[in-house]
């Protein structure tokens, strides 16, 4: 099966014209490249128009120029700054990429599965960098380059509020996976039935009919009673609930996913899920920081500003200061916190590891060591080498940088030998001795 499953694949690779106008149109660069001859030639006679193909010149081979173009034309849409489409894009890529990549290694359904792994993984960071913009939005669409992503997380939070709205109105999307909604729906929607003609409003529960039979005045207290369970207990209890809910749901399911089904988690899963939420507890004091940061800006130095800018003509050199140290450490903590969730999140999707002191230590004391034996485990942790934690503890001296993709840093990796050249080129040319 597994030799069939090569075979397809490879043939399905072969049957791919992956020329140089291919490959650009997949990236959506197809304007990236000008030819300077026209690819039709339009002839207009009396018979109307026709088409003649002995200009059309054939599509180049992908070659380095091809690759060159497609840096250009991708530093090109980035350039005015990134949006969540570039990024959703990259892991798109990187997703096909490396399913690629894992079917010429092994075979198709193996390489679906890893692939899958990943995925999942790498979705997890990507809910959490959502959520993570969706916080830092009044702060990014003052930074140049993420201000296109500031004004997509804006909008993905209008968009949840009508959806949400039109729900309490309407309950249209409401599912079977969320039984407290179905229910709060079924007591406050389905008991409700309205007249088309007198348009008056009836309840059709059991407990409303029965009410209705008995000989009750209406000023009486078991209809006070009543309404006051209809009209207040029951909304209320719902919402308690629904609370409840949306606060403990993640860890509920994180429990559910992670203890209770060990068994069926994979351990790149289990891994990146217990590092995030561990590292959400020092989240949430960074995202309140930089909102005490922005409230004390807006209220307390920006009318100060205001006021010397009226009385004075000029703003007080000490208010100058506070706000530009302000906003130095707002950009600071915004750029730092999204770099090392994508830097988490395209290590997930790669299904690789990334080593962080105290947290990644912290996680593995969690989900233990990574099972080395299996193919869906993920990429290297040499940090849980005993060699290398005996190392590091003869040392006390924790190490930071455990190579590229936790690999090690024993050995240096083509790339890091390179980017050691060209330091030690730079270090040469500026301490080389004049003659």
């Amino acid at each position: 099966m597994s030799m069939l499953n090569s075979l397809t694949f490879k043939i399905w690779i072969i049957l791919i014209n992956l020329d140089q106008d291919t490959v650009l149109n997949w990236f959506g660069l197809g304007n990236v490249q000008t030819n300077s001859k026209d690819f039709f030639q339009i002839i207009d006679d009396d018979h109307g128009v026709t088409f003649s193909d002995t200009e059309i010149e054939p599509s180049a081979n992908v070659s380095l120029e091809t690759f060159k173009l497609i840096l250009t034309g991708l530093l090109n849409k980035v350039q005015d700054g990134l949006t969540l489409a570039d990024i959703e894009f990259a892991l798109l890529f990187i997703i096909f990429v490396r399913f690629i990549i894992l079917a010429i290694r092994y075979n198709l359904k193996t390489s679906f599965l890893i692939t899958t792994v990943g995925l999942l993984a790498g979705y997890l960071w990507y809910r959490h960098f959502i959520d993570l913009i969706s916080n830092y939005r009044n702060t990014m669409i003052r930074i140049p380059f993420l201000h296109k992503m500031g004004v997509d997380a804006i909008q993905l939070r209008v968009l949840h509020r009508q959806s949400a709205l039109s729900d309490y109105k309407l309950g249209a999307n409401v599912h079977w996976y969320n039984p407290l909604k179905v229910i709060y729906y079924a007591l406050t929607k389905g008991i409700i039935h309205i007249d088309p003609e007198s348009r008056t409003r009836y309840y059709i529960d059991p407990i409303s009919m029965i009410m209705s039979r008995l000989n009750i005045d209406d000023h009486s207290r078991i209809i006070e009673f009543y309404y006051k369970i209809y009209n207040g207990v029951i909304p209320k209890l719902y919402k308690m609930g629904s609370s409840f809910w949306r606060d403990i749901s993640g860890v509920a399911i994180y429990s559910m996913a992670t203890r209770v089904g060990k068994r069926y988690c994979p351990y790149l899963i289990r891994w990146h899920w217990t590092l995030l939420l561990i590292m959400g507890i020092v989240e949430r004091a960074l995202e309140y920081f930089v909102r005490r940061m922005m409230y004390f800006k807006a209220s307390i130095l920006i009318p100060i500003a205001k006021e010397d800018l009226a009385m004075r003509g000029a703003v007080n050199a000490s208010v100058s200061m506070q706000m530009t140290t302000l906003n130095v450490f707002m950009v600071f903590i915004v750029l730092a916190h999204i770099a090392l969730i994508l830097f988490g999140m395209f290590h997930a999707i790669w299904g690789q590891y990334f080593y962080i002191p105290i947290f990644v230590d912290t996680t593995e004391l969690h989900v233990g060591p990574r099972p080395k034996t299996s193919v869906y485990s993920g990429g290297k942790t040499s940090w849980q080498d005993p060699e290398e934690k005996q190392k590091n503890f003869n040392r006390l001296i924790p190490k930071f940088w455990y190579g590229w993709f936790g690999k090690g840093t024993n050995k240096s990796s083509t790339i890091a030998k390179i980017i050691k050249k060209i330091i030690k080129s730079i270090i040469d040319r500026f301490t080389r001795k004049k003659l």
